[in-house]
């Protein structure tokens, strides 16, 4: 709202000088020399102010904290209290604009945090090299990275390997080694060698930009708080309008030697004190706070409503692969009933090809080791159930024992007993044996359930493995329930019963396959902004560096956001209803108001800006 400070300090300087000539020195120039030195001081400090009362006015709406400053130092003018009407004006303005510099600086600080893309890209044109900007860059082009460069745009790793610095991603400072078609991001800084990248996507459609996106958007989506104080201050300012009027006239009717002048004054004391600035802008700033303290950790937050709802979080459902799990799987025993191990591994993988599932995944890896598998035809996927197609000429069931049943094959029972996640292969209508693959919790997977647990949360485990598989995990990392053998519908079915049950719930989650339920939960967080595209589109809150422990992080970003937030609404109240009655009573004039109403706002704004600085770790 302040458009330049030279004007400010230039009529608080003529303040200072006034009131040092009167009461340092007792020269107080004659009438009208005052009142021109004063209304100049007034223009240059409240000249905006004016001018956005004007204009509301001119829209009829008069209940907002210009028009009531304008009315208040307009006032104090009428009756001859000059320096007091400058000094309201002043002082008001000077907080509007530490105001409007903190707000500012809050919304930077939130962009500069993920604001990470660089201005051009170097690219293979026509056998050349050249420098263009990213947005001129197109997809199946070729950039080439130097050492300490940072990538501008999504791609394929060309190179035989590189390593980079994924921290403006992810927060993580562990650098990340990536091979030849694996993918690298925009954002992210190449380490060594010089490497070449095959751009995926466009510039405006890269996982940085949309990262971006969501930050900035974030400020925009209000708290049930922000929306409160909002409604609260419309119809708090007439009222205060109202009682200002009260005040200045009721006394006529009761007071015998009743002086409008007097009471109009307190009229006006009133009015300053009661201005709503400290509320309406501390509160918004508490939430980019919020928001600027989460990003800076890794956790992004795609409103500052959602600050508000993991306050009230009871529960957290989580997916167990890519989520607990590293969703890095390893093959770990192949059992071959009939044909040879080595066939049974080429034909499953000649169908898990198809899939990209972190199991299919590894099985394909381990085929292509050993230069086993070739692509099978007529694959299509059963959802929930595994894989059908045909690979070597043979009819290939690859999956879970749900699929062998409702094929009607028969298979040993002692399968399901298996700890490890196993893999079930039937060929041409009988089973052929199986395989199992492992996969390892993430390191801070348990300190995760740890810090919920005690924040009286209970946690609890969806997953499309077997239970057996899933109670193990669960009984290791301490998960207080867990259900495996579900399909999508399955997790969504067990949501619902858990909001059903009055439940506050948070999902996270990282496939396409929890999309539905991330959807639904009150609270769904994508783990990893690096993950499944559907998901960090569906989700609430963001996990960038995949850490399941960032959840009670999130958790506690809310609640320290929601605590000081409340604090500043207590602290404006209080000491806005203590000075209101003394103005009522006479006992404060308008420079206690406008200290008190200034002096209010500069500790609700330091109060907020704190959230920023501090140390969740």
């Amino acid at each position: 709202m302040i458009k330049g400070k030279i004007p400010l300090l230039t009529a608080f300087a003529i303040l200072v000088v006034m009131l040092v000539l009167e009461y340092g020195f007792g020269i107080i120039p004659a009438f009208p020399v005052n009142l021109i030195i004063y209304l100049a001081a007034y223009l240059l400090a409240g000249y905006n102010v004016l001018d956005l009362a004007f204009r509301k006015a001119r829209r009829l709406d008069i209940f907002n904290e210009f028009f009531l400053m304008s009315v208040a130092t307009i006032g104090a003018f009428s009756i001859g209290s000059y320096s007091e009407g400058v000094a309201v004006m002043v002082f008001y303005s000077i907080g509007e604009w530490f105001q409007d510099a903190a707000v500012d600086r809050a919304k930077r600080s939130i962009k500069a945090l993920l604001d990470v893309r660089p201005d051009q890209a170097t690219v293979w044109r026509e056998g050349r090299l050249v420098h263009v900007p990213p947005a001129n860059v197109q997809i199946g082009e070729v950039v080439q990275l130097k050492a300490g460069e940072k990538l501008a745009l999504d791609g394929r790793l060309k190179s035989e390997y590189a390593s980079f610095d994924t921290a403006a991603l992810t927060g993580e400072s562990v650098p990340q080694m990536i091979g030849r078609g694996g993918q690298v991001l925009a954002g992210m800084i190449n380490r060594e060698n010089v490497v070449e990248v095959e751009v995926s996507a466009l510039f405006r459609d890269s996982k940085l930009s949309r990262i971006l996106e969501m930050v900035q958007d974030a400020t925009a989506r209000k708290s049930q708080t922000q929306l409160f104080i909002s409604r609260f201050a419309k119809v708090y300012t007439p009222v205060v309008f109202a009682l200002a009027v009260l005040v200045c006239f009721v006394p006529y009717l009761v007071v015998g030697d009743y002086s409008f002048r007097e009471w109009f004054y307190r009229a006006l004391v009133f009015l300053v004190i009661s201005c709503p600035c400290a509320l309406v802008v501390s509160i918004p700033l508490g939430y980019f706070g919020g928001i600027g303290l989460a990003s800076r950790n890794g956790i992004l937050f795609k409103g500052s409503n959602f600050l508000d709802v993991m306050t009230k979080v009871d529960t957290v459902v989580m997916d167990k692969t890519g989520t607990l799990t590293k969703g890095v799987f390893k093959v770990q025993e192949v059992v071959s009933v009939d044909p040879p191990a080595d066939e049974l591994v080429s034909l499953t993988a000649s169908v898990e090809a198809n899939s990209t599932h972190p199991v299919a995944r590894a099985i394909v890896t381990y085929a292509s080791e050993k230069g086993i598998w070739n692509p099978a035809e007529e694959v299509r996927e059963i959802p929930g159930h595994g894989l059908a197609g045909r690979a070597g000429g043979k009819q290939v069931l690859v999956g879970n024992t749900k699929l062998l049943s409702s094929f009607e094959v028969s298979y040993p029972r002692e399968i399901e007993a298996l700890s490890n996640t196993t893999v079930v292969v039937a060929i041409e209508g009988s089973y052929a044996g199986y395989i199992t693959v492992a996969d390892e919790a993430k390191p801070d997977a348990g300190l995760a359930v740890k810090e919920l647990r005690n924040m009286g949360i209970e946690t609890i485990m969806l997953s499309g493995d077997r239970q057996s598989v899933v109670d193990q995990v669960a009984l290791a990392l301490g998960i207080d329930h867990a259900y495996g053998n579900l399909l999508p519908e399955d997790k969504v079915r067990h949501v619902t019963e858990l909001k059903a049950e009055g439940r506050r719930l948070a999902f996270a989650g990282d496939g396409v396959n929890d999309a539905p339920v991330v959807a639904l939960a009150d609270a769904g967080i994508a783990m990893g902004g690096l993950g499944s595209d559907a998901t960090v589109e569906t989700a609430d809150i963001v996990i960038q560096n995949d850490q399941p422990s960032k959840i009670a992080m999130a958790i506690r970003i809310g609640k320290l956001t929601r605590q000081v937030v409340w604090q500043n609404i207590t602290m404006a109240l209080v000491v806005k209803v203590a000075v209101l009655a003394l103005g009522a009573g006479g006992v404060a004039s308008l420079w206690e108001a406008v200290i008190a109403d200034v002096g209010v706002a500069l500790l609700a704004i330091l109060n907020a800006v704190r959230i920023q600085r501090s140390d969740l770790s």
